[in-house]
This record gives C-alpha cells, structure tokens and sequence, in this order.
C-alpha cells in the first residue's frame, strides 16, 4: 500500500473525498492532503517532498466552446509543467500524467484509427480548446522529459482514456460524464448525435494509472485505455432503455442538423468532432503491458446509471 498526498484546490473539499474513499476502502492514515492551483506556484514543492511517484490527473474540462481557448489550454500546460518541475526539483522517480485520446484523434474525420503514435493536429479545422488543451499539454511533458538536465531523470508514462464512464465514489454528478447520463436517464435529452468512439470506464482508468507507477516497461510509453470496440451513443441509450429507464430516447438527430446548431450552440460546437465519425483505438499494448482487459461495457453503462440514479434520490 502506498501512502498518498493528494491534491485538492480547496481543503473544504477532504471530508467529501475521504468519505467517498472509505466506501470502498479504509485509508488507514495513508491519506493526506493539500491544497494547489494549476495556475498559480504555491505549494508545489512541498507538495512533492518526500514523494516518490506523482499522478498529474487535474485538467479542466468542459464540452462548451469557451469565449476564450486559453480559459482551458493555460491551467492544461503551466498546472503540467508545474507538477513536472517540482517533481523533477523533488526527486521525484516517476509522473504518470493523465492525457487523453483527443490529444490523438482532433483533425480527422469518417473512421479515426488511432494507437500510441498518434497525435491531433492542434492547427486543424473543427479542432476545438478542449482538443488543444489536451494535446499541448501532452506535448509539453514530453518536450520537459526529452530536454531535461541533471543526472538524475524524471520518467514519463502518459494514459490516454477517452470518455470516461463509472460510478461515482462521492455522488458528485457535476462533471460532463455524469450530468450527460443524469440528463439521458431523466428524460431531458430529446435526441442523439449520430457518433460511434471507444468509451472508458473509471475503473480501468484508474488502475492502468497505479499499474503504471511501478511497471518497468511503461517508461516513456503512452497507453490507450478505453473500450476495445467503439460504441455509438445510441447503444448507450438502449442499454439503459432496456433496461428499465422507461425516460431514455433511442432517437438520433441527423447530422446536417446538429452541424447547424453549433453555429450558435458553444456546447453542439464542442461535440462536433465527435458528430458523424467512428474512433476506433489499438489497446494492443496496454493489454500487453499491464495484463488487462478492460471492463465490459454494458456494465459501465448500467454502473453508471445506477450511481447516477442512486445519487439523485439523496
């Protein structure tokens, strides 16, 4: 068992990931916190004092088009540069920063192939904030890790999952996974885009992230987590109609349709890259090195649903 120091940008927010925790298991007094921003200095390097390994999971996240591209692309680069530079200041052996399959599929368009060699051109048309926050992010770590200097060197394993599903450990249903199944599972979305992509389950993403620390072979590598297959939205939403949600709409918009409403919908806009395409992905490798499997999908789906039906009835 590891004891583990994480991060949060508030102290007021311990009690509820603590609590969240202990559902599934008993910290023990392995569990600390402190408090850090992505864009500000303070606290980083005695955040990495006396650390070993660094997990770099915080990056924000919205589906909306914001105003402003650099609202998301600055917390993504400077809060990974600033966790790489302590952790490389501390002595730090190992970071495994969360990344993301949209740093891999952005630009392209009918039936993606992506694997771990693949990168989103950033200058691309339709290539959204979201999609160069993640892939300049990305981009970032690996430049540090190439040029950096002293004799003893900071390792870089990067994890790539892509839509992340699961249950929720805190009943938290704020982020846009969550909220999108709240909204699928109460009726309130009328219809669906037409889109297929390889799914990930939390669960999986989490353990590739601890399987990661300590695996010899993963150094330098970037491991692909998600779905072996590629899933259509719409699959989601007829899961969950057969399975008892009575208020989930199997309908799909047409595409020329949705293309039109992004024109004046920041949210439609940000789904377009996702609109029309299939994103197929090559775990071949992160099967391999981890001896994996990933979870099947029909019990993320309902997984998810149920947590997310759990929490509302709080």
């Amino acid at each position: 068992m590891h004891a583990v120091r994480g991060s949060v940008r508030s102290l007021s927010k311990t009690d509820e990931v603590v609590n969240g925790i202990k559902k599934e298991i008993d910290p023990k007094g392995n569990l600390e916190f402190c408090e850090l921003d992505l864009m500000k200095d303070a606290g980083w390097d005695k955040a990495m004092e006396g650390c070993d390994f660094v997990l770099h999971v915080a990056s924000p996240f919205v589906v909306k088009v914001p105003k402003d591209e650099n609202d998301l692309i600055k917390p993504a680069v400077e809060g990974t540069l600033r966790a790489l530079k302590a952790a490389k200041k501390a002595g730090v052996k190992r970071l495994v920063l969360t990344s993301s399959t949209v740093a891999m599929h952005g630009g392209q368009a009918g039936v993606i192939k992506i694997n771990q060699d693949s990168w989103t051109d950033v200058n691309a048309k339709n290539v959204t904030a979201y999609f160069k926050s993640k892939t300049l992010a990305e981009k970032s770590a690996w430049d540090f890790i190439k040029n950096q200097t002293g004799e003893k060197k900071l390792e870089l394993v990067v994890v790539n999952p892509g839509p992340i599903y699961g249950p929720t450990l805190t009943g938290n249903l704020a982020t846009e996974a969550m909220d999108f199944f709240k909204k699928l599972i109460t009726g309130q979305v009328p219809v669906l885009p037409q889109a297929y992509s390889v799914m990930s389950d939390v669960r999986d993403v989490a353990a590739i992230h601890v399987a990661a620390l300590e695996n010899e072979k993963a150094n330098g590598k970037r491991f692909i987590v998600k779905s072996e297959e590629p899933h259509a939205i719409q699959e989601i939403a007829k899961i969950l109609k057969s399975n008892g949600y009575d208020k989930v709409s199997i309908r799909l918009a047409p595409t020329f349709i949705l293309k039109f409403i992004a024109k004046f919908n920041d949210e439609m806009k940000g789904m377009l890259p996702f609109v029309g395409n299939t994103i197929e992905a090559d775990v071949t490798k992160t099967k391999n090195t981890f001896n994996w499997t990933p979870m099947n999908f029909q019990k993320t789906v309902l997984d998810t649903a149920k947590s997310v039906e759990t929490s509302l009835k709080k």
